[in-house]
């Protein structure tokens, strides 16, 4: 070890008369081989070097071209114990040649310095950040919020990226006209199956709008086609949902046993169950799930409102299932529901259950109520 640094030391005497030289690949040459020393003895050094070898990096980096910084940025950039300060200084160069490899690779720039990166530094930037091994939910919420499309798609489709709440909700707003993006979040398993489930309705809608823009003559078959692919997603949402596999198996074993009634739903209401929910009225109207799930995700109050006539609910329960994603509450929207309700007659609401069954046997396209 004594060598090594015998040699630093004689670098560090040299540095002076570098910087003090016109001459920038004589500045280029000396950070070349402090380079080298460092690559030479990495992982045996105390901190104290590497803080020496930082001073002088730190130095060096302010006085060579970009060529040289991005030589050295990318050299040093999957390096365990590479000095903080010129990893942190390459890191906001505003050259993405020198700052791209070390915002990508960089094991030694936290959370913190990545953060204020991203609320600065270009697109670019905000790009290689994206591109990292991990992310936590601080860089995300930055990558997202001011991130263009392209950093946006980057980050969804990072698995080693981490989400906040607000960050899903962000990833599905963005997703609503952008079909990349929709199906990077889609595929990711740490979505939760509600948020999956309002992407999917938005994203339908979009695709609905986009088919029946280019061919409206086609609008049977497009409608057609759509609902038919809407279903295959929803499925495979649910079958690779352990929340709605133990949902599932309770919420039937409650229907068995007779138990599934009135007071039960309007506990999964009030808990904002999403999965208990959707089974229990699927179960108790003797239609599809996969129905109950988009009325429930789409907020359809004139279809939920038919679902729970046709099996007696009280208005007080109703109410409570129709503000399951409403916050807050939208009273003049309330009393309008309440109004039809009322007016609602429940053999009305059985027939046009018994067609929802039926259109569901001859697989006709699902539309809106």
């Amino acid at each position: 070890m004594d060598r090594p640094m015998n040699v630093q030391e004689s670098l560090t005497d040299q540095l002076e008369q570098a910087l003090a030289s016109r001459d920038l690949s004589r500045r280029a040459a000396i950070l070349h081989r402090v380079a080298d020393l460092f690559m030479l003895g990495t992982g045996r050094f105390s901190v104290e070097q590497i803080e020496l070898f930082d001073a002088v990096m730190s130095k060096l980096i302010d006085a060579v071209e970009v060529a040289a910084r991005a030589a050295f940025g990318s050299r040093l950039a999957s390096v365990a114990d590479a000095p903080r300060r010129a990893m942190r200084k390459l890191a906001f160069d505003n050259a993405i040649e020198v700052a791209g490899p070390v915002l990508t690779n960089c094991q030694r720039l936290d959370d913190e310095a990545l953060s204020d990166n991203a609320r600065s530094k270009s697109q670019l930037h905000l790009l290689a950040i994206s591109r990292r091994s991990s992310l936590a939910e601080c860089v995300t919420d930055i990558l997202l919020d001011r991130g263009n499309d392209t950093v946006v798609i980057s980050t969804a489709s990072n698995p080693g990226a981490t989400f906040s709440t607000g960050g899903i909700a962000t990833l599905v707003a963005r997703s609503r006209t952008l079909g990349d993006l929709a199906k990077c979040v889609w595929a990711r398993p740490d979505i939760p199956r509600p948020d999956l489930m309002k992407l999917f309705a938005q994203a339908s809608d979009a695709v609905r709008k986009q088919l029946q823009a280019a061919d409206p003559r086609r609008a049977a078959q497009i409608s057609a086609a759509v609902a038919s692919a809407s279903d295959e997603l929803q499925n495979l949402a649910r079958a690779g949902s352990h929340e709605h596999a133990s949902a599932h198996a309770y919420v039937k074993s409650l229907h068995s046993a007779g138990k599934l009634d009135e007071a039960r739903l309007n506990e999964f209401a009030q808990h904002q169950n999403f999965d208990s929910l959707a089974i229990a009225l699927s179960l108790l109207c003797d239609v599809p799930v996969g129905l109950t799930e988009r009325a429930l995700v789409q907020n359809e109050p004139e279809q939920l409102m038919i679902l729970a006539r046709a099996i007696g609910l009280s208005w007080e329960t109703t109410k409570r299932i129709l503000c399951l994603h409403a916050v807050p509450e939208d009273s003049m929207r309330l009393n309008h529901c309440l109004e039809s309700y009322l007016r609602l007659k429940p053999k009305t609401a059985k027939t046009a259950v018994q067609f929802y069954r039926m259109r569901d046997r001859a697989k006709l396209p699902q539309t809106t109520n």
